[in-house]
C-alpha cells in the first residue's frame, strides 16, 4: 500500500471487499460493456486465489482510492510459463486524471509481476504485454519507449461476453530483459495461445475462428516488427 496526499493504492484480495464492485462500476463508465468482463468473474478469480488454487499464474486487482472513493483501477495476470505479465484494465476516473495515478498503478502492478516471477520461477520478469485500442493516446506514449514494441499484426481480443464479437486491438510487448527491435513469431504464437487459454479461459483457442485468423496472418513470417502509427492530424 502506498499513500500520497490522502490517496492510497492497494491490492484487493478479498472477493467481498466493496472495492471490487465500486472499481468495476468505475470501469463500466469508461469501457463499453462489450469490453468489460462481469464482476462475478473478478470475484471468482479472487476466490481461487484465496483457496490457493493458482499454480504458475497470478491474477491481481489494484485500486487507487481517495477519501474512500475508487478513482483508479488496474488488473493483470502473471503467466509463469512465458514469464510475462499481461495488463488487463488500466483506467483512472476523469476527475482524477493528470495526477500521475495511471503510471503509479501501472508501476505497482509491474512490481507485483516481478514478485510473482521471482516467487514462482526464481527469475526476473521478462516482459509486460497489453492490449490497447489503436486510437488510444496512451499507445503513442508507450510506442516511444525503447523497450516497447507495438506489434505489427491484427490482434484480436476474444469476445468477453456471450453476445460480444472479438475486438481488434493493438498488442504491445514491453521487453524487460533487453531491447528488442522485433519479436520471433514462434514466441508470439505461444504467447497468444497462453493469453487466450489462461487469461480468457478459452478451452480450445484453435477452435475459435478469430484465433485461427491470427495464426493464419502469422503463418510464413519469422519476425514481427513495430507497427507504424499514424501521425496526429
Amino acid at each position: 500500500m502506498t499513500s500520497r496526499h490522502g490517496r492510497v493504492v492497494r491490492e484487493v484480495v478479498d472477493p467481498s471487499d466493496p472495492a471490487v464492485a465500486t472499481g468495476h462500476r468505475m470501469l463500466g463508465r469508461i469501457f463499453p460493456s462489450t469490453e468489460l468482463v462481469r464482476v462475478v468473474e473478478w470475484r471468482q478469480s479472487l476466490r481461487e486465489g484465496q483457496a490457493g488454487l493458482w499454480t504458475d499464474f497470478r491474477w491481481h486487482l489494484l485500486v487507487a482510492e481517495e477519501d474512500g472513493e475508487v478513482i483508479g483501477v488496474t488488473t493483470g495476470t502473471y503467466l509463469g510459463n512465458v514469464n510475462t505479465g499481461v495488463i488487463g484494465y488500466l483506467a483512472v476516473s476523469p476527475a482524477a486524471r493528470h495526477r500521475g495515478m495511471g503510471p503509479r498503478l501501472r508501476a505497482r502492478l509491474r512490481a507485483l509481476f516481478q514478485r510473482d516471477a521471482r516467487q514462482i520461477g526464481g527469475r526476473d520478469l521478462q516482459a509486460v504485454v497489453g492490449e490497447v485500442r489503436r486510437d488510444n493516446p496512451w499507445l503513442r506514449t508507450l510506442a516511444k519507449r525503447s523497450r516497447v514494441l507495438a506489434l505489427d499484426f491484427n490482434y484480436l481480443q476474444p469476445g468477453l461476453r456471450p453476445d460480444a464479437h472479438p475486438q481488434p486491438l493493438v498488442c504491445y510487448y514491453e521487453s524487460l530483459d533487453r531491447i528488442r527491435r522485433r519479436l520471433p513469431v514462434a514466441m508470439l504464437r505461444r504467447l497468444l495461445y497462453t493469453i487466450w487459454r489462461r487469461i480468457y479461459r478459452i478451452a480450445r483457442p484453435m477452435s475459435e475462428p478469430a484465433f485461427r485468423r491470427m495464426l493464419t496472418e502469422l503463418s510464413g513470417r519469422r519476425w514481427i516488427g513495430p507497427l507504424r502509427l499514424e501521425a496526429h492530424p
